[in-house]
């Protein structure tokens, strides 16, 4: 079964990369993992940086999970992949309390012309005070974007933003006239 979700994550994502953006700040969603169910939550920082916050119910276990991760473009600005990581804490239903580290890789996608984003990653993790001290988790992640990024005000002025290009006129004209006090030194001194 989740091995059918990723690969038609993976097939969804490469049919319609062609096409811009839309930059989302927060977005939230169901988490699948093999034998657990989870909501996820990811928060936008700025430009590469997001944290992501995951809750996860199993059999015997649940737990709440938090991870700084980073992302570069894979194929535009539509598909990239993330690194990332973070710790966790949870109860399980023998042991009690258990806590750990956490790493995560994985590729994510926007999808075109809907305000959703799916990903699906890999995430290691080191537990302690756990049955098994080391796990590696595979994730499918299906979010909404709850809150977009505010797009850029779309100037009527036809050749670029007016202001940028009046303050670089501004900034050259200022270091062409450095310039030539330079070079009138240079001439009394010679003189």
């Amino acid at each position: 079964m989740m091995k059918r979700l990723l690969i038609i994550c993976c097939l969804v994502c490469g049919v319609s990369i062609a096409s811009q953006a839309q930059k989302y700040r927060t977005a939230l969603g169901p988490r699948f993992e093999s034998d657990k169910f989870g909501i996820s939550l990811q928060q936008k920082l700025h430009e590469k940086g997001t944290i992501e916050g995951i809750v996860t119910v199993g059999s015997n276990e649940y737990s709440g999970t938090a991870l700084y991760e980073w992302h570069f473009p894979l194929l535009g600005k539509r598909f990239n992949y993330y690194v990332g990581a973070g710790a966790h804490i949870g109860n399980l239903k023998d042991s009690g309390v258990f806590t750990g580290a956490d790493a995560i890789l994985g590729i994510e996608y926007k999808v075109n012309g809907l305000p959703i984003l799916l990903s699906a990653d890999l995430k290691p993790a080191v537990h302690i005070n756990h049955a098994d001290w080391v796990d590696l988790a595979s994730g499918v992640s299906v979010r909404y974007v709850l809150v977009k990024e505010k797009k850029e005000k779309k100037s009527w002025w036809p050749f670029g933003d007016k202001e940028e290009d009046t303050r670089k006129r501004k900034k050259k004209k200022n270091q062409d006239s450095r310039e030539g006090s330079i070079f009138d030194i240079f001439k009394n001194k010679d003189n």
